[in-house]
């Protein structure tokens, strides 16, 4: 018996040194996981032009990327001090709910489901879906013009199946990995269509404006906003903070315009932060 006393008194001991002044379990605030480690882990798509873009020479850039360190910056963590992870629509929920990511900030739509799983703050972004087309498909003017023809979207996602539940019951579905992937099967012609947020689709756009246009009829709204872990209320009213501040220093339009004004994408006013 008496092994099992020291065994015990010895458990007892690690998990009070390790629960001890400075360390956080991964179930506390965002707010305190990052004043105790300095450092915060951020979910962030690697392949949205003008948002979230993993360069050839290392670098991440994009206005997601500029949210994503102003926020880190307010809750005391220097950018140096960010760990960016690639997170997909597919993966954005388990990311968070694991403890991967500290943060999701990757064109992250606030929706009920969603709210199921994960809290937001927010919005940070208003934006609505769009269509992708070739410059050359004039008769391409919206989602009801896409019965019979093909329509990619990224695993994962759901503007595809809107629009065939609610424009074009005929269209044909594809699905790819990535967007990228959707805009090179456009470019070939093997598919008519990609949709998702306009902001996005702007990107490509302003990588190909002689081959590419959006068809710039939004038909649905969607807010964008940061993702963290169920029912962290105190990371939520910080994020909210943050995100304000950003707004009212102009930081928020200063890259906004840097990011995605070159698109021609018509910037929409600052959202009211009141999400939850």
């Amino acid at each position: 018996m008496r092994w099992r006393t020291l065994f015990a008194a010895a458990l007892l001991l690690v998990t009070a040194t390790a629960c001890g002044p400075g360390k956080v379990s991964p179930t506390d605030s965002v707010v305190a996981r990052a004043s105790a480690a300095d450092h915060l882990t951020i979910g962030i798509r690697f392949d949205a032009p003008g948002l979230s873009e993993h360069t050839v020479d290392g670098r991440f850039v994009g206005f997601d990327v500029d949210v994503a360190t102003f926020v880190a910056g307010e809750l005391g963590v220097a950018p140096k001090d960010i760990t960016w992870r690639e997170t997909t629509p597919s993966t954005r929920e388990t990311d968070l709910t694991s403890g991967a990511v500290d943060l999701v900030v990757a064109t992250y739509s606030i929706t009920d489901k969603r709210k199921q799983v994960v809290s937001f703050a927010g919005p940070y972004f208003t934006t609505g879906q769009d269509l992708l087309v070739r410059r050359t498909s004039a008769d391409i003017t919206g989602p009801e013009a896409l019965n019979t023809r093909k329509l990619c979207s990224v695993t994962g996602s759901t503007p595809a199946q809107q629009v065939k539940d609610k424009f074009a019951q005929a269209v044909e579905l594809v699905e790819y990995p990535r967007y990228p992937d959707c805009v090179t099967a456009l470019l070939a012609g093997q598919i008519d269509a990609v949709t998702t947020d306009g902001v996005i689709l702007a990107g490509y756009v302003a990588r190909d404006p002689e081959l590419l246009k959006v068809v710039g009829k939004p038909f649905s709204k969607e807010n964008y906003g940061v993702g963290l872990r169920r029912g962290d209320t105190q990371g939520v009213t910080a994020v909210d903070d943050a995100i304000r501040k950003m707004i009212s220093t102009g930081e928020w339009l200063r890259s906004l315009n840097t990011n995605i004004g070159p698109s021609g994408y018509q910037l929409p006013p600052p959202p009211e932060v009141t999400e939850k």
